[in-house]
């Protein structure tokens, strides 16, 4: 694995001593851009032929990105996992955010296409990650976290994720959600994953916005083109945000909010972990409350 660009430890190779921490919300106060952005930020996660992220302390979830182009990309073991290979104790999620690629977990075949979710449980000893052209390198967005059981590795199309409308035009927030990862879904230990897409003319997302104690979350952003957008974070009296291109991450811990808006429509790669999976525990913050 390899960590290069903003957001990341540089020069870090196999993610020596490399776990994001978090600050604690009085922290977040005296923050500078900088601070900011180097705290709740990442940038990079696609490199050709490597496997590219950090762990976290956010319920020790790792995020990362793999874009093999000219070979298989094996994912290889960290010390962080303080186990004999990563998914020995974890279970990883990863979705397909490029051209049309393929998944091997020990001898087990996934074809993926854009959009489409693969899930491995703890056990899975061999991972290995191909494209199906080099022209068009698949880009997977992966997330793994803890876990104590053995769940069935699955694959979904995004077509099978059980898309639930939400917001409206009037509002700028008509969007569409795909649920992969949940208790409805592909079941886990403690891993939810899902996907979000704008329609077009839409650029509001997860507004009104709302905390939840029990849960980090992570989002990643892409299909923005040229376009940007502000992620806010923070506790609803003491916000604050931070700007994204296209493929780029927002931390969030368990009392920030995470709502953004972006200068054209586009999707964004939301996955949690923590006491639940109970996708709509969460204690909702009232837009005029935000300060």
């Amino acid at each position: 694995m390899a960590c290069r660009a903003t957001g990341f430890l540089p020069d870090c190779g196999m993610l020596e001593n490399s776990i994001r921490r978090t600050p604690r919300p009085q922290d977040m106060a005296g923050m500078s851009t900088q601070a900011l952005r180097d705290a709740f930020h990442l940038s990079g996660l696609f490199a050709p032929d490597e496997i590219t992220g950090c762990f976290t302390d956010l319920d020790r979830l790792f995020v990362g990105g793999v874009m093999p182009a000219t070979k298989a990309v094996p994912l290889p073991n960290h010390k962080e996992t303080g186990r004999a290979f990563f998914l020995e104790q974890r279970e990883l999620g990863a979705i397909n955010v490029g051209g049309p690629g393929k998944m091997v977990a020990d001898g087990q075949s996934f074809e993926l296409e854009k959009q489409d979710c693969v899930y491995l449980p703890m056990g899975t000893k061999s991972v290995a990650f191909t494209s199906n052209d080099a022209t068009r390198p698949a880009k997977f967005y992966v997330l793994s976290c803890p876990a104590h059981a053995a769940h069935p590795a699955r694959m979904m199309k995004s077509a099978e994720a059980s898309p639930v409308p939400l917001g409206a035009q009037d509002t700028a927030n008509k969007r569409t959600i795909y649920k992969f990862i949940h208790q409805g879904g592909i079941q886990s230990c403690q891993l939810v994953m899902g996907l979000t897409a704008l329609e077009p003319g839409n650029v509001w997302n997860s507004f009104p916005p709302h905390t939840h104690w029990r849960r980090t979350e992570i989002y990643f952003y892409f299909d923005l083109g040229a376009n940007v957008l502000s992620h806010f974070l923070g506790e609803p009296r003491e916000t604050r945000h931070v700007f994204l291109h296209n493929e780029e991450v927002a931390l969030s811990p368990n009392w920030s909010m995470h709502f953004g808006v972006g200068t054209a429509n586009y999707k964004f790669i939301w996955g949690m972990a923590g006491e639940n999976q109970a996708f709509d525990d969460m204690d909702p913050v009232k837009p005029l409350e935000l300060r």
